[in-house]
C-alpha cells in the first residue's frame, strides 16, 4: 500500500489522486454504453436480447425475459433457512427505519391565500441489482423496501442471469421486499431498456441501484429522460483510527471494501508511522485466507493508501476533502467529533462499529454516494422515491390586494400577457355587442 505523510513536500500532489479517484472510470466505456443505448432505443427486446447473449452468455427468450413464480418457489427451497431468516431480520429493520422518513404534507392559510405541498410517490421504479462477480441480495432490500415504504405502485428489478442463473438468495430477497417483476437482464442494456421501454418491458420513472462502470455511464447517460438515485462508483472506506484501534480490526475493515472490486478504495487515516506500518502487516497476513484474495489484493495494491496525519484534526478536514462514502471514526470519543464532520455518506461511531454493520442489517439504506459526491450527496432514502407539488389558491380579495405587485413584476420583466391574466379577472366584464342590443330593445319596450 502506499503510504503519504502529510509532512512530506509532495503530499498535496499524491493526495489529489485520492480526491481525483472517480474521474478516469467512464472514458474507456463512454462509446460502448452510448452504442448499446442507441441499439435498445432503436432494436427494444432484440437488441436486449443480443447484449444479453454477448456479455452474459445467455440466450434470453422474448417469452421467458421474467423470473416466474415457479423460479422464486425453487429458489426458496435453495437457501437455507438461517439464510431466509437473517434476510427477514435486516427487512425488518430496514423498513422499521425507513418507515420515519417521509416528507410532511404542508399547507399555510392567510389572507386568502392558501399554499401547501401534496407528495405522492413515484409510479413504477426499476432496482438495478449487480451480479457476475458476487450476489448482493442485500442490495435488493435496501432499493426496494424504501421504495415500497414510500408507496411506489409498481417496483420491478433488473439483474444479470450469467449463464442463464442467478443467485436464488437475489430472488428469495425480491420476494421478501415485495418486489413486483425481476427481468432477466443487465449491464447498460437493462438500464436502457428502463429508460427507453422495449416491447417486452415498461420504461421507469426511476432507476435505482448500483452497477459496474458501463451501468453507472448508462445511468448518466438516461439521465433527463428518467431519474436515476446517483451514479455510483467502486465502493470505499475511510477510517480514522488512532491507537485505541486494533490493527487487526482496522485490517479486517479495510480489506471488507477491497474485496468487493479491484477498483474499491480503502483509506486509513492515523497519526503515528509505527501502527500504520503495523496494519498494512494485519493487511498482508488476513489477505492470505480470503476466497476473494486476487480482487482484494489488487484493491489493496492499485487503489488503496495510508494517510499518516500529525493529528484527528487534520485527518477530519482531510476525511472532508476526501468525501468517503463510508467514514468509520475508530477512536475513543468518537461523538465528541462528529460536529466537525461534514462530508461522508454513513458515519459509524466507535471501535465496535465494522462499516459490514451499514451493509446488512442497521437499517439505512446502503446506497450512497461515492466517489467524493457526499460532499453534496445523500444516502438513498424513502425521499428519493416521493415527489412534491406545489398546491396554490387565492380568493377574489387576495387578488386584488397583491394584484398591483403581480402586475409591476410582470412590467419589470416585460410580460404584458401576465399582468393582463391578472387585470382581467378584476375589471367590471364589459357586456358584449349582443347584450347591448338586448339591453336596448328592453329600454324601448318599457318606454312604449
Amino acid at each position: 500500500m502506499k503510504t503519504l505523510r502529510s509532512s512530506d513536500r509532495n503530499f498535496r500532489y499524491e493526495f489529489e489522486k485520492i480526491l481525483k479517484r472517480g474521474e478516469d472510470l467512464t472514458k474507456d466505456v463512454y462509446r460502448e454504453v452510448i452504442n448499446i443505448l442507441e441499439e435498445v432505443k432503436l432494436r427494444g427486446d432484440k437488441a436486449v436480447q443480443k447484449y444479453t447473449k454477448k456479455f452474459d452468455r445467455f440466450e434470453l427468450e422474448t417469452n421467458r425475459m421474467l423470473v416466474t413464480k415457479a423460479e422464486i418457489k425453487k429458489a426458496y427451497k435453495e437457501v437455507p433457512k438461517e439464510h431466509q431468516e437473517a434476510l427477514q431480520l435486516a427487512a425488518k429493520r430496514i423498513e422499521a427505519y425507513h418507515k420515519k422518513q417521509k416528507y410532511p404534507a404542508v399547507e399555510i392559510k392567510s389572507e386568502g391565500i392558501r399554499v401547501g405541498q401534496r407528495v405522492t410517490p413515484l409510479k413504477r421504479v426499476g432496482v438495478y441489482v449487480p451480479g457476475g462477480k458476487a450476489a448482493y441480495p442485500s442490495t435488493v432490500l435496501m432499493n426496494a423496501l424504501p421504495a415500497r415504504v414510500a408507496g411506489v405502485e409498481e417496483v420491478v428489478i433488473a439483474t444479470p442471469f450469467v449463464g442463464g442463473e442467478c443467485s436464488p438468495a437475489v430472488l428469495v430477497a425480491a420476494d421478501i421486499a415485495g418486489v413486483d417483476t425481476i427481468y432477466k437482464m443487465g449491464g447498460a442494456q437493462a438500464i436502457g431498456a428502463f429508460a427507453y421501454g422495449t416491447g417486452q418491458i415498461k420504461r421507469v420513472d426511476k432507476i435505482v441501484g448500483p452497477g459496474n462502470a458501463y451501468v453507472a455511464q448508462a445511468k448518466r447517460e438516461v439521465f433527463g429522460l428518467v431519474d436515476v438515485d446517483m451514479i455510483a462508483g467502486p465502493s470505499e472506506v475511510l477510517i480514522i483510527a488512532d491507537q485505541d484501534a486494533r490493527p487487526d480490526w482496522v485490517a479486517a475493515d479495510m480489506l471488507s471494501q477491497a474485496e468487493h472490486d479491484e477498483n474499491a478504495v480503502s483509506v486509513l487515516v492515523t497519526f503515528n508511522s509505527n501502527y500504520a506500518h503495523r496494519v498494512e502487516g494485519e493487511i498482508r497476513r488476513q489477505l492470505r485466507f480470503l476466497s476473494r484474495r486476487k480482487i482484494a489484493e489488487a484493491s489493496i495494491k492499485n487503489k488503496s493508501f495510508i494517510i499518516v496525519a500529525k493529528d484527528i484534526k487534520e485527518g477530519i478536514e482531510l476525511s472532508n476533502e476526501i468525501a468517503p462514502e463510508h467514514l468509520e471514526l475508530a477512536v475513543q470519543d468518537p461523538e465528541k467529533y462528529l460536529p466537525e464532520v461534514h462530508n461522508a455518506g454513513a458515519i459509524f461511531l466507535g471501535l465496535m462499529t465494522p462499516e459490514v454493520c451499514g451493509d446488512y442489517i442497521a437499517g439505512p439504506s446502503h446506497v450512497l454516494p461515492t466517489a467524493g459526491n457526499a460532499r453534496f450527496g445523500s444516502p438513498l432514502s424513502v425521499l428519493d422515491f416521493l415527489k412534491t407539488s406545489s398546491v396554490i389558491s387565492f380568493d377574489e380579495k387576495a387578488l386584488r390586494k397583491f394584484a398591483p405587485t403581480l402586475e409591476t413584476l410582470s412590467q419589470m420583466e416585460g410580460l404584458d400577457a401576465h399582468g393582463l391574466a391578472i387585470k382581467v379577472r378584476l375589471e367590471e366584464p364589459k357586456p358584449s355587442e349582443r347584450e347591448l342590443r338586448r339591453a336596448q330593445a328592453k329600454a324601448v319596450k318599457k318606454k312604449a
